[in-house]
């Protein structure tokens, strides 16, 4: 075994050299001892890092809450604004609604309903109002004079008459008319087998 420090060739298994004494043994260079010195210094940094960064971390939360009050306030305010708006709006659309459902609930209703047959007149007086008349009438087979009128005293008219070459079937006829003041209406007709006449008012 040959000796480090002076190069003496030593016999195998010797602990010692027999020229200069020095060990033979090999002693593990010692390590870890600066490893674990900068590993504890890295720990503290970090650890002093993160005090700091906590620090100033809480500081500008204070100072952004302190902030945000009065915002949050004008914000609520104009959530209100926002929300009265909105209700406003709704009742103003209700009130459309309410009022849109008031006229669409008028209608054509029947006020008078007359019906015969043959020849003849009739006389009935309308109420006031916008009035729709409505006729109909079906003749007597082979002549050329049937008809079915309805004259108002309001110059109002309508009705319904067959030529000699006309088919024999059922006719029909319709007018309106506005009136502040009830009217008188003669009901005309001549050689029908039926005929109808109904007045309705639109309320």
């Amino acid at each position: 075994m040959k000796c480090k420090e002076c190069g003496f060739e030593n016999k195998k298994g010797a602990k010692f050299c027999t020229s200069c004494g020095s060990s033979l043994e090999e002693v593990p260079p010692k390590s870890g001892g600066n490893s674990k010195g900068i590993i504890i210094a890295l720990i503290v940094i970090i650890v002093l890092l993160v005090c700091a960064i906590g620090f100033f971390a809480l500081n500008n939360n204070s100072n952004s809450q302190s902030n945000d009050v009065p915002q949050q306030s004008t914000e609520s305010q104009e959530i209100g604004s926002a929300s009265s708006q909105v209700s406003s709006s709704d009742d103003d659309a209700k009130t459309q609604e309410v009022s849109s459902q008031t006229t669409e609930s008028k209608s054509w209703e029947s006020i008078g309903s007359y019906s015969g047959s043959g020849s003849g007149s009739k006389t009935i007086t309308v109420p006031e109002g916008k009035i729709k008349v409505k006729l109909s009438a079906y003749p007597i087979k082979n002549y050329a004079t049937n008809h079915l009128t309805v004259s108002g005293s309001n110059g109002e008219s309508g009705g319904v008459d067959w030529g000699s070459k006309s088919a024999v079937e059922t006719r029909s006829d319709s007018f309106t008319y506005t009136s502040d003041t009830s009217e008188t209406f003669t009901i005309d007709y001549y050689e029908t087998v039926s005929w109808e006449v109904e007045f309705l008012r639109y309320q």
